[in-house]
């Protein structure tokens, strides 16, 4: 592979850049999710009981998250272009691998590889707006990158049952290979952002010994919980009234449609709104959506939730993340990776402790706890966004 140019710090990203750059949030966050509403028609087509095939999934999402800080800090030493290429290089055979897949054995061995090697895609990204625009415009490219990141999401949960029951579950997971091969070519155009090459085990330290790092990663072990870990559960809500299963995953699919359109709005408020205001606007949003879900879960009720909490993330999340690119600066790969760590984190645990209440049905109580956790989410954002310099 080519070595890339070398970028200043800009005003603003080339078009051509925040296209590759969404281009490559979108194959990553596609690929994340498409395997969540295919397996029953995987454990149907495979012959394999669904826990089985489930592994596949959980496979996935943990060489996801494990791999995150070994992309960060292989980002921080070798550069970020370089990286990301050679991460898409790794994840299109895996998801070729996975695409023909004679067995279940064998899906869940790709799905674990491709996991590891998509996990580069978002975290280099932003990091790559971080090194390249300056910290006062940042959020409004960063916002672009999340609707990318959100449509990929959405695509994936709406498109993936449908391909799977009427097509081929194949051909879902062949299109992320061909998007990624397709990547590692047209990236050769990205220039590669200045930065001082760290000594190896050098950006982990630095990262380590900041206590706003550590303070950002517990609004992101918060801010996983409330938003991603209870969102799980917006879907099994409306099946539990009865709701067929293609209408609730249409319904909370609504979260990426509601990611999106925010998106555009948050860009055009950025440098008009503080980072406060935005963080506070996205936390209104998500506890009134949690109530609403609360008092009522009917199909209508939670269109409205979805919508609202997929505007919550845009707000509350886009505007952490710009704070999480801008701590540590001297790692800033390392510094967002174990942001996201500390993200999913927060989402695999809540999701986990939820869990046997979902199990009841007692979604109700569920949902109100998500909306009371909101407010301290709400405030430990705002307050350390206000306080950090």
């Amino acid at each position: 592979m080519s070595t890339s140019t070398v970028a200043a710090p800009v005003a603003a990203l080339p078009a051509f850049a925040v296209r590759l750059l969404r281009a490559a949030g979108f194959v990553s966050n596609f690929d994340r999710f498409c395997i969540a509403p295919m397996l029953v028609v995987l454990a149907s087509r495979l012959g394999a009981p669904l826990h089985t095939v489930a592994a596949a999934a959980s496979g996935y999402y943990l060489a996801y998250g494990l791999a995150q800080l070994v992309w960060g800090m292989a980002s921080d030493r070798w550069g970020r272009v370089r990286v990301l290429r050679v991460s898409l290089a790794g994840a299109a055979p895996a998801a070729f691998a996975s695409a023909l897949a004679p067995s279940v054995p064998v899906l869940i061995g790709a799905r674990v590889v491709a996991g590891g090697f998509f996990a580069a895609a978002i975290a280099v990204c932003l990091t790559y707006v971080g090194d390249t625009v300056p910290a006062a415009v940042r959020q409004r490219p960063l916002s672009a990158l999340m609707s990318a990141f959100a449509l990929g999401t959405a695509t994936a949960t709406l498109v993936a049952g449908l391909v799977a029951h009427w097509l081929s579950w194949r051909l879902v997971f062949a299109l992320p290979g061909v998007l990624a091969a397709s990547l590692v070519v047209a990236l050769r155009r990205l220039p590669e952002p200045p930065r001082e090459r760290p000594s190896a085990g050098v950006p982990l330290r630095a990262v380590l010994c900041s206590r706003w790092q550590w303070y950002v990663m517990a609004v992101a072990l918060l801010e996983g919980a409330v938003l991603l870990g209870f969102l799980t559960y917006l879907a099994p809500a409306l099946e539990a009234r009865g709701v067929p299963v293609a209408l609730a995953g249409a319904v909370a699919a609504l979260y990426g449609v509601g990611s999106m359109g925010a998106a555009r709005v948050v860009g055009r408020l950025v440098g008009r709104w503080s980072p406060v205001r935005l963080i506070v606007a996205g936390g209104a949003q998500t506890m009134v959506a949690y109530l609403l879900a609360g008092y009522s879960q009917r199909a209508g009720v939670l269109v409205v939730v979805a919508l609202l909490l997929g505007g919550g993330w845009s707000f509350l999340h886009s505007t952490v993340q710009s704070w999480a690119t801008a701590v540590s600066t001297a790692a800033r790969a390392t510094g967002v990776a174990l942001f996201g760590i500390a993200l999913y984190a927060g989402g695999a645990v809540a999701g986990m402790l939820a869990a046997p209440a979902a199990q009841a049905h007692a979604y109700r109580p569920l949902f109100w706890l998500a909306a009371g956790l909101t407010v301290p989410l709400t405030v430990a954002g705002a307050v350390g966004r206000a306080r950090c310099p």
